[in-house]
């Protein structure tokens, strides 16, 4: 017994102790709590809203196709003696493609040559014959019937002379057709015969193809959806026609830019029932034959200019779970408010914002981590942070650009 006693006096006075050593700090953690309402506000950077002429475009999808195309076919039958051209390369309008055997239309051309000289030779002597016998039609020396046999005899003669004339023309047509031109400028494609070969006049099969590569057409699609709210915005004054309105550039398949702009033809006034879209035509200069017909393109058009845009930094514009875009403003309270955008498309880093915000809205873009509407916040004015110095590179990044 006097041993239990001892053990639990000793136990008494170890959890003294420890209360004693506790006290402490539990002083020093109240003194360094410090009350709610003298927590540090968050501290946010924010942009102020202001209106600005910004130049609308919009990058669609397109193909090159040639400005003309010309499928060669000969106009008259025979035997291929030579092929005049390189495959591939450049011709001129006139130029000779091939040659057609011409030796049985020089023959058809000097028959019909021939027979027009006879019935040449033959209207001097009928025409004789008719004078004489309308003199001695008076005096009732010849009949009537002789007379009228004189004047069909004349007749037909003059229709041979008409009817060879015509055969000489055609027969000289054709002998010009042995040689095969070429109709227009342009690059020629493969041949699909030899020498050797037996043509028919206008067969199905073309010989080859030319194809007119400067100028060349682009022919870019656009969604009817897209053309209807173009022209929706600039019949509400939203956006204004610029001055390079008809111009277009292109960016090529493998990401570089054609150097030169080209410029807006015309849009097809009929919508693909397929697709949705409409065609609109482009026409671009290729002197150094960059653009080829087939390839794919991005085309870069301009819809207009809109002379009070409103630009927000992305950084600055949120989504709520349903996918709604909203951006949080310092209000008059230094508070943080919650604003609902209607975003119209993304410009370089910012959005185009159609709706919900007004010039002098400051638009925190920095701090927005766990910050909440109604939140009271430190607001400064937010600074971008400076360009990386380029050094000696600078020149080389510029040089000639545009």
């Amino acid at each position: 017994m006097p041993q239990q006693k001892y053990s639990t006096a000793i136990k008494y006075s170890l959890v003294a102790l420890l209360c004693l050593l506790a006290l402490p700090l539990l002083a020093s953690c109240e003194r360094k709590a410090p009350p709610a309402q003298q927590r540090s506000m968050p501290q946010v950077s924010y942009i102020t809203v202001q209106q600005q002429k910004v130049v609308l475009t919009r990058e669609l999808p397109g193909r090159t196709s040639p400005y003309a195309i010309a499928q060669i076919r000969p106009r008259v039958s025979g035997l291929i003696q030579k092929r005049l051209f390189t495959e591939g390369s450049d011709v001129n309008a006139g130029q000779v493609l091939y040659q057609i055997d011409p030796e049985p239309f020089i023959a058809a051309q000097n028959n019909a040559i021939a027979a027009l000289n006879r019935s040449q030779a033959k209207l001097p002597a009928a025409q004789l014959q008719l004078q004489r016998i309308t003199d001695l039609l008076g005096s009732k020396a010849v009949s009537q019937q002789d007379y009228d046999n004189a004047v069909a005899a004349v007749a037909s003669i003059k229709a041979d002379i008409r009817y060879w004339q015509a055969a000489v023309k055609t027969a000289r047509i054709n002998y010009g057709y042995t040689k095969v031109r070429a109709p227009i400028s342009g690059r020629i494609g493969i041949s699909a015969v030899t020498d050797g070969a037996i043509v028919s006049a206008y067969q199905p099969q073309p010989l080859t193809t030319i194809q007119q590569l400067d100028p060349i057409y682009v022919d870019i699609v656009q969604s009817t959806t897209e053309l209807l709210r173009l022209q929706k915005r600039l019949k509400d004054g939203r956006l204004k026609h610029g001055h390079e309105q008809n111009k277009v550039k292109l960016t090529l398949d493998d990401g570089s830019v054609y150097p030169l702009k080209g410029d807006l033809q015309f849009s097809d006034v009929t919508v693909d029932p397929t697709t949705g879209s409409v065609t609109l035509r482009a026409i671009f200069a290729n002197p150094q034959g960059i653009l080829l017909p087939g390839m794919f393109v991005r085309a870069q058009i301009t819809e207009g200019v809109n002379e009070h845009a409103i630009l927000v930094p992305q950084q600055g514009v949120a989504r709520d779970p349903r996918g709604n875009p909203y951006a949080l403003i310092v209000d008059a309270d230094n508070k943080a408010a919650l604003r609902p955008l209607t975003v119209e498309r993304a410009i370089g880093d910012k959005w185009l914002v159609t709706a919900g915000l007004a010039p002098g809205d400051k638009v925190i873009v920095e701090g927005l981590l766990m910050l909440r509407p109604g939140t009271p916040v430190k607001a400064a004015p937010f600074t971008p942070a400076p360009a990386a110095h380029a050094g000696t590179s600078a020149p080389d990044n510029t040089r000639g650009g545009k």
